[in-house]
């Protein structure tokens, strides 16, 4: 999964409204803050609500992504001053949240002051490292996610209109905030990688040769925007409000952006020899903290990586197997070469990719009612990933449900180079980005009553990855691939996010060259080379994150064989799964207690 991330620090910066001022939304006014003043004591709902009403001012792109509409005038600030009054007020908000006395809490408010503990002390790992400082990210970068906002940001009144125009023409200042921060790293001896800045250039390039008129954040004023609230003098000033704001303040700033990144990142961006962690100052301390935000678990690298190299193991020989049946070889090079080489078992067309993860689609909600009682509301739906992003983007992602209902849960998926792209593998990618994996899980989590906002939206990776890729495993036994060459793409699936623990491992604690990354995927998974490269190079840019998937999956594999144990034949596959899945994307420890609670009610 990805969605869209504020550039920056993630939910550690203040905002400001139109023009630089502290700004209020444009359509809806925000609700005064959660804080509990005087001398009353907090409770685990006033602190919850705090955090997150704090976060979405933080993070106005994450409210709007979200479909929190109250602050879609505003951009992140990201100076070094926010940054300094956000970590004060996380810190200050973990104290009062540790303070709480645990022994007078319901079990259910426990769960939730657990939870928002561990979403505290994420984000303060995460201000702590100061990758903002260094990062230079072809997948999530500016000149990727500013695009993205003319899709989420949804333009229905003329108001919804001037907040955009508002937003719009504060980018320039906050891409300035942004080149500022990366000039601070560097300074420190901070830098992103060669590769990395080689693509944003590229990307800035194709960016900066097009008109304005053709810019991604030009197409909200080509939509019609019918209705008695606008008229003809609306729609054209919401398109010179537009044209200013891309002419005078976005362009320019990309450009500066862009020269910035040739004429003092790039000639001291690290080599291919040294994209680790560890070979940024403080990495090394920090990888352990990043390990700890995205497990949920106290776990190392040392035990990270020689986990991942078992799974390998046990996993090839399950391919090999798989492909004596297919091939008449067990030789897992033999296999590999075959399924590489065969044009046969690629695309031909963007269509036939499209085409191909519609009818998963429609195949796994039809099988909804078999794995679950309790099923989402909202609908799920396929979109081919945007031109200006897919040529740096993953194979697909999914973006969650907006809450005000202006988007449904989407499954974006990749269909540039078709031909470079595996039929076998395109199953095992809907039915984790979609159904039964992500929407399935985010969607209900999204829908859950009674828990505060934050357990709705946020979560721990392990959790929300796990369940993607145990969701892969549960359409095996729900007979949703469509044949054997489907169920090795399968297992050429989770070879990979098996591998992702080895090499995520081997280039941040041990120091691994980019080239050593790409070379024990090529010999040790079945994903075409394209892949491999894209992979790679996001594992160097978001450390960690890629350890959480395999991590979560055995931890739900292992929660559910506990509950098939203990309860034999009463054991109901839908009713674990609505369990696991009811209280939102908890931590691996909260989700261990809730089935071992669950299973003491059902021995009773």
């Amino acid at each position: 999964m990805a969605a869209l991330a504020a550039v920056g620090l993630l939910a550690a910066c203040k905002t400001t409204g139109a023009g630089g001022a502290p700004g209020t939304a444009s359509s809806v006014a925000a609700p005064p803050p959660a804080r509990v003043t005087g001398g009353s004591a907090p409770t685990v709902a006033s602190l919850a609500a705090e955090y997150w009403e704090r976060r979405m001012e933080a993070d106005p792109i994450e409210a709007t992504e979200i479909g929190d509409r109250r602050f879609d005038d505003r951009m992140p600030d990201l100076t070094p001053a926010a940054y300094a009054r956000e970590m004060t007020r996380l810190r200050e908000l973990r104290t009062r949240a540790a303070s709480v006395d645990r022994h007078k809490l319901s079990r259910a408010d426990q769960v939730t002051a657990d939870l928002l503990l561990g979403e505290i002390d994420a984000d303060l790992a995460r201000g702590d490292c100061h990758l903002d400082e260094w990062s230079v990210d072809p997948r999530d970068g500016p000149q990727v996610t500013f695009l993205q906002l003319a899709e989420l940001q949804t333009v229905t009144t003329p108001a919804d209109a001037r907040a955009l125009a508002a937003r719009w023409r504060l980018m320039g200042p906050t891409l300035d905030e942004e080149t500022a921060n990366l000039r601070r790293g560097l300074a420190a001896g901070k830098v992103a990688t060669r590769e990395a800045v080689t693509r944003v250039l590229a990307q800035l390039d194709q960016l900066l040769a097009r008109r304005d008129a053709d810019w991604p954040l030009r197409s909200p004023a080509t939509a019609p925007h019918t209705g008695p609230d606008w008229t003809d003098q609306e729609r054209q000033a919401f398109a010179s409000a537009l044209d200013a704001a891309i002419a005078q303040a976005i362009r320019p700033a990309f450009q500066r952006y862009r020269k910035a990144l040739a004429d003092e990142i790039l000639p001291r961006a690290r080599d291919d020899q040294h994209v680790g962690l560890l070979n940024v100052p403080g990495g090394a301390a920090c990888y352990p903290r990043l390990i700890q935000v995205e497990t949920s678990l106290p776990l190392g690298a040392d035990e990270l990586h020689k986990f991942g190299l078992a799974e390998i193991e046990r996993l090839r020989g399950e391919a090999t197997q798989l492909g004596d049946e297919i091939f008449h070889t067990r030789d897992f090079a033999e296999i590999r070469r075959r399924l590489q080489s065969d044009p046969s078992l690629f695309f031909k067309t963007r269509a036939e990719v499209e085409a191909k993860a519609v009818a998963a689609l429609a195949r796994s909600t039809a099988a909804m009612p078999r794995f679950l009682d309790k099923l989402p509301r909202t609908p799920c739906v396929v979109k081919p990933i945007a031109p200006y992003e897919e040529a740096d983007s993953p194979i697909a992602y999914y973006r969650p449900p907006a809450i005000d209902g202006s988007r449904p849960g989407t499954y974006y998926v990749n269909t540039a180079e078709p031909t470079t792209r595996p039929r076998y593998e395109a199953e095992a990618l809907a039915f984790h980005e979609s159904i039964p994996g992500h929407h399935v899980q985010i969607a209900i989590a999204q829908e859950l009553t009674g828990l505060p906002e934050f357990r709705k939206h946020l979560g721990v990776t392990a959790f929300v990855e796990g369940w993607g890729l145990y969701a892969e495993r549960l359409s095996d036994e729900l007979g949703l691939y469509s044949g054997p060459l489907d169920r090795l793409g399968m297992l050429s699936f989770e070879l990979w996010r098996a591998g992702r623990l080895v090499v995520d491992t081997g280039m941040h604690a041990y120091g691994w060259s980019r080239q050593q990354a790409i070379d024990y995927l090529e010999a040790n998974t079945i994903i075409a080379h394209n892949n491999v490269v894209t992979e790679v190079d996001r594992y160097i840019g978001w450390p960690a994150q890629a350890l959480a998937y395999k991590v979560g999956q055995r931890e739900i594999l292992s929660l559910r064989a506990l509950a098939e144990r203990r309860l034999g034949a009463r054991f109901d596959r839908r009713a674990f799964h609505d369990v696991a899945l009811g209280s939102g994307a908890v931590s691996l420890p909260v989700l261990r207690a809730q089935i071992a609670s669950w299973l003491d009610d059902v021995a009773r």
